[in-house]
C-alpha cells in the first residue's frame, strides 16, 4: 500500500511539474506577445505621426501648386497669342513684299 501511495505521489508530482512547466511556457509566450504588441503600437504611432506631417506638407504645398498651374495656363495662353500675332505679322510682311515686287517689276 505504501508503495502504491508512493507511486501515486510520484505521478501527481510529475503531473504538477508538467503543469508548472506549461504555465512557465505560457507566461513566456504571453510576455513575448505583449512585447510584440507594444512594438506594433509604437510603430503605428510613428506611422500616424509621419502621415500627419505629410498631410501638413501637402496642405502647405497645395497653394503653390495651384499658382504654378495658373502660371502655366497663362504662359500657354500668352504663347498662343504671340503665335497668332507672329503669324499675322508674317502674312502681312509677305503681302507687303509681294506688293513691292509687283510695283518694282510692274506685274
Amino acid at each position: 500500500m505504501h508503495r502504491e501511495i508512493g507511486m501515486l505521489t510520484a505521478k501527481v508530482d510529475m503531473i504538477l511539474e508538467g503543469v508548472r512547466r506549461s504555465e512557465e511556457k505560457s507566461d513566456a509566450s504571453r510576455a513575448s506577445m505583449h512585447r510584440r504588441m507594444d512594438e506594433i503600437v509604437d510603430r503605428v504611432s510613428k506611422v500616424e505621426l509621419t502621415t500627419s506631417a505629410v498631410q501638413e506638407d501637402v496642405t502647405e504645398m497645395r497653394p503653390v501648386t495651384d499658382d504654378v498651374k495658373r502660371w502655366k495656363l497663362m504662359g500657354i495662353g500668352a504663347l498662343g497669342v504671340i503665335g497668332v500675332g507672329g503669324m499675322v505679322l508674317g502674312v502681312t510682311f509677305a503681302d507687303v513684299i509681294r506688293r513691292i515686287i509687283m510695283a518694282v517689276f510692274g506685274r
